[in-house]
């Protein structure tokens, strides 16, 4: 599926997009990546390889309206296309500060508050925390500028995101 999916990015466009660290495809195909060697199964695998398709609250472009999930779904499956929803939609002012208490997503497409499930709460944390170290790991300046915030965050999602992740999070954040 990988392959469909990484050559379905290259027609959408996802390879000639500036990206910390060259482009959006690249980006993708390291979170994919990273995720995979941090444990993660297929499904969040897939989410990460796909993860900006709606585009995000920290990337404004969208490779696919969110109106046409089921485009996406077919591509990657239902539980793969439902977390990249809940990533892309996820308003980040309103919903991160508090989200290992609350468990619950401001959708900044349609201003619905969701409240995610327990099988959805630690790939959306780690999905989240990869990408950031990814966007880290390529421009140190970002980490530098932010890591009050981002040390604050993901401190707060200790007891939602997985021990793996928390690990690197802690490594990526200490250097």
């Amino acid at each position: 599926m990988s392959a469909d999916v990484r050559e379905w990015l290259r027609r959408c466009g996802a390879d000639t997009v500036r990206h910390p660290g060259g482009t959006l495809y690249a980006h993708l195909c390291r979170v994919e990546e990273r995720l995979a060697k941090l444990g993660h199964g297929d499904d969040v695998q897939a989410a990460g390889l796909t993860h900006a398709a709606y585009s995000t609250d920290g990337f404004d472009l969208a490779l696919i309206f969110w109106q046409e999930r089921e485009r996406l779904r077919d591509l990657v499956g239902a539980e793969a296309e439902e977390l990249v929803y809940l990533y892309g939609a996820c308003d980040r002012d309103s919903s991160w500060e508090r989200l290992a208490e609350t468990k619950r997503v401001t959708d900044r497409f349609t201003g619905d508050v969701r409240e995610l499930t327990v099988e959805q709460m630690t790939p959306f944390a780690d999905l989240s925390i990869v990408n950031e170290l990814d966007v880290f790991d390529q421009n140190p300046a970002i980490l530098e500028r932010n890591r009050a915030y981002f040390s604050k965050i993901f401190t707060a999602w200790e007891s939602v995101a997985s021990p793996p992740v928390v690990a690197e999070a802690q490594r990526v954040l200490s250097n």
